[in-house]
């Protein structure tokens, strides 16, 4: 596995070999080679995850770091948060919006210092973020000029790790002498990991406690190596995409390419509240101030199936009486719940929790409820999710 389908060559993350080396599967994702699964499978990765700490390579996720005086100005024109609520060592979630209010992509953003910021990107997405970020470094949005803004791409030079799960702290507190107790919920400070200089951002993408972890290329191995020993005592295991995704369908996290693209604006997606027209001026402010006057024509909706069968992206969603009222962007079974779930789109009508719907499974149509997301949400104690013998 060296190329994408199109015959391109697979970029690589400095944990290949080492993935490999576990017996990980790997797979194209996002123009990259990475571990879909280890050889312990999908669920045993979830229920680590759910119940302990697994520990995920997202050395393909891009990093942009924003410096120089007009910093926050520029971030303030190119998304519709509010970038000058954050403090320093603050994290925000937040978009690129194109002028028609569509997602170019759904991005963090921390807070460094005064005039620095990081902003993480989608893999599959840099390239493109990064020439949008570029493009509109000097089209004079709030008075921001070139001179007051510098980009640097940081990959490949710097990679990311992702510990997460409720036994995430203290696998990562036995490898710094940092007391990162304390770290708050979308916060980032600077920490010695493994004795490796790191920035640790308390984010992730599972529904779980967790941290992310930034730091030189070059000792991406000591470090995962490091967390691993430092996790064994409390079940850590390697994870791979299938886990990640699992994770993060259970806890309603968009992912680019299936709930969010060009053609969603964050209303549809019910994430309005990033959108900060207060703050003044921003790319796709008008489209997205027309979209909230005359109103969203769809939604985003969880399901929950009620007989057996697994939705998957792109099947039909049904009302009743047969019409195609939508599709899954995501779905499949819930490890944690024990039940097939799904998102998508529908009509802001049939957007009504309890409503019956439809969901076409290979020419089965199979009985599905309306349900509120997230489907899971962590329980503020430690909760332990029992795998199911067999």
């Amino acid at each position: 596995m060296t190329e994408n389908p199109g015959g391109e060559p697979l970029r690589r993350t400095p944990l290949f070999d080492t993935h490999v080396s576990l017996g990980g599967r790997m797979v194209p994702f996002g123009g990259w080679g990475m571990p879909v699964q280890y050889p312990a499978g999908v669920l045993a990765e979830h229920y680590a995850v759910r119940n302990a700490v697994g520990l995920f390579d997202i050395g393909h996720m891009g990093q942009v770091y924003v410096s120089g005086a007009d910093a926050l100005e520029y971030l303030q024109w190119l998304t519709p948060s509010d970038v000058s609520r954050l403090e320093d060592g603050q994290a925000q979630y937040s978009f690129l919006c194109a002028e028609d209010g569509g997602v170019i992509d759904d991005i963090i953003i921390y807070r460094l210092g005064r005039d620095q910021f990081l902003v993480i990107v989608n893999a599959s997405n840099t390239d493109v973020d990064y020439a949008w970020m570029q493009a509109h470094r000097g089209d004079g949005g709030r008075g921001v000029g070139t001179d007051g803004v510098n980009l640097t791409l940081l990959r490949p030079d710097r990679t990311l790790l992702a510990l997460q799960g409720p036994r995430s702290l203290e696998t990562l507190q036995r490898c710094s002498d940092t007391d990162l107790s304390g770290l708050g919920y979308y916060r980032v400070t600077n920490a010695d990991v493994a004795g490796v200089t790191a920035l640790v951002a308390r984010t992730g993408y599972t529904g779980e406690r967790g941290y992310e972890i930034a730091f030189d290329e070059r000792h991406a191995g000591a470090v995962w190596n490091t967390l691993l020993e430092a996790g064994s005592g409390f079940g850590i295991v390697p994870c791979g995409l299938g886990a990640r995704d699992t994770l993060r369908l259970e806890a309603s996290m968009p992912l680019y390419g299936h709930e969010l693209d060009r053609s969603v604006n964050p209303y549809e997606a019910g994430l309005d509240r990033v959108i900060r027209f207060e703050k003044g001026p921003f790319v796709g402010a008008e489209a997205l101030q027309a979209v909230q006057s005359a109103g969203r024509s769809r939604a985003l909706i969880g399901l929950e199936l009620t007989v057996p069968g697994i939705a998957r992206m792109g099947h039909a969603i049904l009302l009743p009486s047969g019409e195609v009222i939508g599709e899954v962007t995501s779905g499949g079974p819930s490890p944690t719940l024990r039940k097939s779930i799904a998102m998508g789109f529908v009509p802001v009508g049939q957007a009504v929790e309890g409503a019956h719907l439809l969901v076409e499974v290979r020419g089965r149509r199979l009985d599905a409820c309306v349900v509120t997301m997230p489907f899971y949400k962590r329980a503020p104690a430690k909760r332990r999710v029992a795998a199911p013998s067999h």
